[in-house]
């Protein structure tokens, strides 16, 4: 029976990936700061369907957390064979609205970690010769965003970048770069969404299974939607100058995960 790891996995599209591949027979590693929430999910998940979940508590914004996590990849005894990089977060305000601290904390939770537990699984993976990794960026990634899109786009980059550079090696590597989805994401920030159109939103669950279609099907990069997949298509001719008047409009990181 194959391991995955969701790091942020008691919430929105990580809550959503456990219920997935919880369901499919996978055991799983359930990563989060909040230590009873998660083991009140690992015990629903056990019951329901029968794996093995292990609880690690830790903050990836912290280099404890981080090397937590990495270890946990790294362990060739009890092998992770899908690492889902989901954990992340977002903040209301414009660019030198935003303490430096809290800029800080995005990149390390956004970038470094992501660059971090992608490299720790992908190095055992490519030794077994298989694995996957998921790494949750946003379509924000595709629009001046401030930091949340910038580290998004960082996410988007690095991830196709470094799947071609293990392309022949069994670990396929995906960024998955959702619009906005109904989870707890806007409400942690304190962003509004009354100005954001029915349409635009996601189920988490249809999303999750979309992504792990495009992940099985070999792509760097998954956006699940049709609707999405389109407005994304009128983005990349759009004037740079315009998107970025129409984004400033709902604050700098007013992020679609």
């Amino acid at each position: 029976m194959t391991t995955a790891l969701i790091t942020g996995s008691t919430a929105g599209i990580g809550a959503a990936f456990a219920r997935r591949l919880a369901a499919d027979g996978h055991n799983l590693v359930l990563v989060a700061r909040d230590t009873k929430r998660l083991q009140d999910q690992a015990t629903e998940l056990h019951d329901r369907h029968g794996i093995e979940a292990e609880v690690l508590t830790a903050d990836l914004a912290t280099d404890p957390g981080i090397e937590a996590v990495a270890d946990r990849l790294s362990d060739r005894r009890s092998p992770v064979d899908l690492l889902v990089n989901n954990a992340g977060f977002g903040s209301k305000g414009r660019y030198l609205d935003v303490s430096m601290a809290d800029e800080l904390k995005m990149l390390k939770v956004h970038c470094e970690a992501v660059l971090r537990l992608t490299s720790a699984a992908s190095e055992a993976m490519r030794e077994r010769g298989r694995g996957g990794v998921v790494n949750v960026a946003s379509v924000g990634a595709f629009v001046p965003r401030g930091t949340y899109g910038a580290s998004k786009a960082w996410v988007v980059q690095f991830t196709q970048g470094a799947a071609k550079d293990l392309a022949g090696s069994g670990v396929r590597l995906m960024a998955l770069c959702p619009g906005f989805v109904r989870t707890e994401f806007h409400q942690r920030a304190g962003m509004g969404t009354d100005n954001i159109p029915g349409w635009m939103w996601l189920d988490a669950d249809k999303l999750v299974a979309a992504a792990l279609g495009d992940l099985a099907h070999g792509k760097t990069l998954s956006i699940p939607d049709p609707r999405y997949k389109a407005l994304m298509a009128l983005v990349k001719v759009a004037p740079r100058g315009l998107l970025g008047e129409v984004t400033s409009r709902t604050g700098r990181k007013y992020g679609p995960q």
